[in-house]
């Protein structure tokens, strides 16, 4: 269309005022977004989760997040389902949940958040300070059934778990028992007590001296010993801390990730950018979790 004389003068006036507007808009929106988030999984990660949902909510009162655990199988299944916008994991999403994910209409896209290093936990007035991961899995399957057999106490062990949903268990079943051969036959003992949380297991530990279990690094406390882990009989032990996670000389120590519905867009994609930010990282190592950066 062509336009003429004061015509052309008032349609270019009219333009420039839609740009500055949608500029404005635009500008608006990446400061002060507005909306919810929904954050389901990984129970390691809930504490975390939910400092950055505090504090990228006092950045952006606009914007409610909410974050639960359940475990990252859980997230994952909310995920597929529709019924979050980010799952947690503390393992990495598997072939069929990927096929179901994309049944649905969509490929997760994954993001790794932070770092974490898996403590194998005893009481603290257990002898026992130092283990190989061959010990630790004998343990586990049921192999080493009292103390004595590693240098303790003559007891019984009592062998606490995370519940088999949750993305630790998996790791741990994968990593320490299996020892990152998918196919080996190794389960945990028919004797595991399974726990609903990584609070379970450190609140049992805690009270009761037969007992070992494990958790992410930031669940350790002075109410429970974390003991030092050598590959092998022939390697050094390492104690489990942030520095050591983050060197990758620990060796049960995995990434902590973030799964959406494809590429995050939107006000998601907001809270992504807070989490991988300075700011966000640095509230990774104040849940004593080991930064990316």
């Amino acid at each position: 269309m062509l336009f003429k004389g004061g015509r052309v003068r008032h349609f270019i006036f009219w333009t420039a005022v839609v740009v500055i507007f949608c500029g404005a808009v635009c500008a608006f929106g990446q400061e002060d977004p507005s909306g919810s988030v929904q954050i389901k999984g990984s129970d390691t990660m809930v504490n975390l989760g939910q400092m950055w949902a505090e504090t990228f909510s006092k950045k952006h009162p606009g914007v409610s997040v909410a974050v639960t655990g359940g475990g990252s199988g859980t997230g994952f299944s909310s995920l597929i389902g529709g019924t979050c916008d980010i799952a947690q994991a503390s393992r990495t999403i598997k072939a069929k949940e990927v096929a179901q994910a994309q049944k649905n209409g969509f490929t997760p896209y994954e993001v790794t958040v932070a770092l974490d290093g898996l403590v194998v936990v005893v009481h603290p007035d257990n002898p026992v300070s130092r283990l190989t991961l061959d010990q630790v899995a004998d343990i586990f399957i049921g192999k080493i059934t009292n103390w004595s057999q590693v240098g303790g106490l003559d007891m019984p062990i009592v062998i606490l778990s995370r519940e088999v949903n949750s993305g630790t268990h998996i790791y741990f079943k994968e990593h320490v028992l299996r020892k990152g051969q998918e196919k080996s036959p190794e389960e945990f003992s028919p004797a595991a007590l399974l726990m609903p949380s990584s609070y379970a297991i450190a609140e049992e530990i805690a009270q009761n001296i037969n007992a070992i279990g494990y958790y992410g690094i930031g669940y350790i406390s002075s109410s429970q010993k974390a003991l030092a882990i050598a590959p092998d009989a022939s390697s050094a032990y390492v104690v489990p801390n942030n520095e050591n996670v983050k060197k990758g000389i620990y060796a049960i120590s995995r990434p902590l990730l973030m799964y959406t519905q494809g590429e995050p867009r939107g006000v998601v994609k907001v809270f992504f950018d807070f989490v991988l930010s300075p700011e966000g990282q640095s509230l990774v190592k104040e849940a004593d979790f080991v930064p990316i950066g």
